[in-house]
């Protein structure tokens, strides 16, 4: 089991979709190369080191031969991220790939068209952006765009963006 790691007053949360090998061996999450970008990406578009941040997964356990979690599989892990989000209580959440963003926003639409933009969650605001292995598979454009989405949260968690004065009111 994965459950999470990072500071537990973190400003900033990071939610993938499941641990992969090299996250089911340490337990510990996003520790291999998707994990090794994503902590460099955040640390020089928002200034932050990993362990300032609280990075977690929809479903906390490894999937049989890496396949997306199931729906059964996420009502049971479900429970889990919905306590940490309350008690981190981080004012961004950034969603990484599409598994992660549909769970939380409860909607069927992709990362493409629903990235860029900010949401309102949990008492937080959500930024969806690619998943770490969609960038090392995608290149400079797909990298190019994650990094536009964390500059969006790194203006949120400045409280300087558009989207905190429309979505606080």
């Amino acid at each position: 089991m994965v459950f999470g790691a990072g500071d537990p007053e973190a400003r900033l949360m990071l939610v993938g979709e499941a641990p992969g090998r090299e996250e089911d061996l340490t337990g510990q999450p996003f520790v291999g190369r998707s994990g090794a970008l994503i902590e460099r990406l955040v640390a020089e578009e928002i200034g932050l080191r990993r362990d300032e941040c609280y990075i977690a997964n929809v479903v906390k356990c490894r999937p049989p031969a890496n396949r997306d979690p199931t729906p059964s599989e996420v009502g049971a892990c479900g429970h889990y991220l919905e306590e940490q989000v309350r008690l981190v209580a981080p004012d961004v959440v950034v969603t990484l790939g599409n598994f992660a963003t549909r769970a939380l926003l409860g909607t069927t639409e992709g990362v493409t068209s629903l990235r860029g933009r900010a949401y309102g969650f949990a008492g937080a605001m959500l930024v969806p952006t690619f998943h770490p292995a969609a960038a090392l598979r995608g290149g400079g454009v797909v990298v190019a765009q994650v990094r536009a989405d964390l500059v969006r949260a790194k203006r949120l968690l400045a409280g300087t963006s558009r989207e905190v004065a429309e979505s606080r009111g």
